[in-house]
């Protein structure tokens, strides 16, 4: 087969899983999956290493789903693989990382042979146990384990397990047809690998996974042989649940490798933000990979000379039955912490610290208990995904209310008020948030959150950069920390379930990225751009960036008036 057309099979590979991951958001019954992208989806050969993964999806799925299918192969059995499978599970340390995240995986078959997988993974609303949240002391309070199983043997759909899921979580409609959606963009995927073998004339994956592999671990290689050999680290402070947590790193760049070693992070929490190893893995992958090598494809051999090593018990390396519910509060923090140290030995490459984990929170609705409740009244599960502000760049402005590193989407309002009696009365950019320098750092968004008439609900947070906001870089400064709040002043945790009586609100503040360079260096036009969109304040103008009162006056008359600035 030509060069051609074995780039064109690449290419055509990586359409594949993304029609894959898009079937699986049309067709998702989660509002985490079909609003937020919060997904994966990728291709195997029969060895189970990774092909091609869809551009729709995290990493934290993606890099830790890399690794997932050669778990499947080992716990089905190669000689237990037939056509008609679906395999699936939610093991937190052989699939990504947490109870919530189910992921599916099915064997592909063209003319009677075994040639790949399909697999893809989705965060679904509710697994049981305590609920999505920090709470737990550990795994087995979570909520339902699903070990590595046939969901679906010869055609035949498992209805024992599908009935034990279903006795066992709060949404069983959302979550079996979750289940369903994520068979269902397997299914998709191995119909157009098998049309492109057809048309091809392929009967096996090997030529093309060959082509790929190989091209792949030569590109990778190259970037990091022009690297210098220099080692660096790197730390971060965070809020934790209870005390706060350290995470350390060091990063050290040989000729055909990058090693990160996490010697010296926190322990273990008692509380579930602890993070299995393979979530620490596709994060800091991650961060080298955007820095080093962003053009090269994800797949099994781009990933392969990225190690990550931690001591057993530490927080990033957390084992069984750590509790783990919300390991992405401490992984989201990984690739900034690797950035600490990257940027040391590749200055001018990454961007200031920014808001790291999502703003997520889960609102548990219940007619109110203190009075009578209307008939309307009803019990429901809503989660919503949020964020801050990114970091500044070392040549651009940081993202306001965009996610990293994670790339989940924020929800609309409008979806969350879809899922149950949740009101969101304020949702907007928070001025001055982001953090002052020559590239300003990402804003941040404030939210005010509610229930309907008759309802009373639990607020489950999951929140950092209470204590410990981003950290500018050369000369930036800190981005605005995350604030929560009732609306009478009662003060609420970053973290934890906390009831909210009737006709209480949730005052949210979430977090603003960092700056990059002195603040004194940005362009003037810039400030009075960011001054006339609403994105700084008069003082701040005035104070941190030097301008005079005269131009913001000038700029203020000229925005009232509606002209551009």
């Amino acid at each position: 087969m030509s060069v051609v057309a074995n780039q064109v099979m690449w290419n055509r590979l990586i359409s594949v899983v993304e029609e894959q991951a898009q079937a699986l958001v049309r067709t998702a019954f989660s509002t985490s999956v079909r609003e937020a992208g919060d997904l994966s989806a990728g291709v195997y050969d029969q060895a189970g290493q990774m092909l091609a993964q869809a551009v729709t999806g995290t990493p934290g799925h993606v890099n830790a789903m890399a690794d997932a299918v050669g778990h499947f192969i080992r716990r089905i059995g190669r000689d237990n693989i037939t056509e008609g499978d679906v395999y699936i599970t939610n093991d937190p340390w052989e699939g990504t990382g947490h109870l919530h995240d189910i992921t599916v995986v099915t064997p592909s078959f063209h003319r009677g042979v075994h040639v790949g997988f399909f697999a893809c993974t989705a965060h679904i609303v509710d697994i049981g146990g305590r609920g999505f949240g920090a709470d737990a002391a550990s795994v087995y309070e979570e909520g339902l384990y699903i070990p590595i199983m046939k969901l679906v043997d010869q055609g035949q759909i498992d209805q024992t397990l599908l009935r034990i899921v279903r006795g066992n979580v709060r949404e069983p409609d959302q979550l079996v047809g979750d289940i369903f959606a994520l068979v269902t963009c397997n299914e998709i995927g191995h119909r157009r690998l098998v049309e492109m073998m057809n048309e091809f004339d392929l009967t096996d994956l090997e030529g093309i996974a060959t082509f790929i592999l190989d091209n792949s671990r030569r590109a990778t290689l190259e970037r990091i042989a022009a690297l210098p050999r220099e080692t660096a680290t790197g730390s971060m402070r965070i809020d934790g649940f209870d005390r706060p947590i350290d995470l350390k790193v060091k990063v050290q760049i040989f000729a055909d490798r990058i090693l990160c070693d996490w010697d010296g992070t926190s322990g273990l929490d008692k509380k579930g933000i602890n993070v299995p190893l393979v979530y620490t893995k596709a994060y800091a992958c991650y961060a080298l990979k955007c820095a080093i090598a962003p053009e090269i494809p994800n797949n099994a051999a781009s990933l392969a000379p990225f190690e990550v090593v931690a001591p057993v018990d530490s927080i990033v390396n957390a084992v069984h039955p750590a509790p783990v519910a919300l390991r992405h509060i401490i992984g989201h923090m990984v690739p900034d912490t690797v950035y600490d140290a990257l940027d040391k030995i590749l200055p001018g490459t990454v961007p200031a610290e920014g808001a790291g984990c999502l703003c997520n929170f889960q609102v548990s609705l219940r007619p109110r208990t203190d009075a009578p409740a209307p008939e309307v009244a009803v019990r429901a599960e809503v989660l919503t995904f949020n964020s801050g502000g990114s970091g500044a760049r070392p040549t651009l402005d940081g993202m306001n209310a965009t996610a990293f590193p994670s790339g989940v989407m924020t929800m609309p309002v409008e979806a969350t008020e879809h899922t149950g009696p949740v009101i969101i009365w304020r949702k907007e950019l928070r001025p001055d948030s982001g953090g002052a320098g020559q590239f300003r750092g990402g804003l941040g968004q404030f939210m005010e959150v509610g229930a309907a008439e008759g309802q009373e609900f639990d607020f489950q947070a999951m929140f950092d950069r209470v204590d410990h906001p981003a950290r500018g870089r050369h000369g930036g400064l800190d981005g605005a920390p995350t604030t929560i709040a009732q609306d009478d002043g009662t003060p609420m945790r970053g973290k934890g379930k906390q009831f909210v009586a009737h006709g209480r609100r949730v005052m949210l503040a979430f977090p603003g990225g960092a700056g990059y360079g002195d603040p004194a260096l940005r362009d003037p036009a810039l400030v009075r751009r960011d001054l006339a969109r609403g994105y700084i304040s008069a003082n701040v103008a005035q104070d941190t960036y030097g301008i005079s009162a005269e131009e913001v006056a000038a700029v203020q008359s000229a925005t009232a008036r509606g002209e551009d600035i």
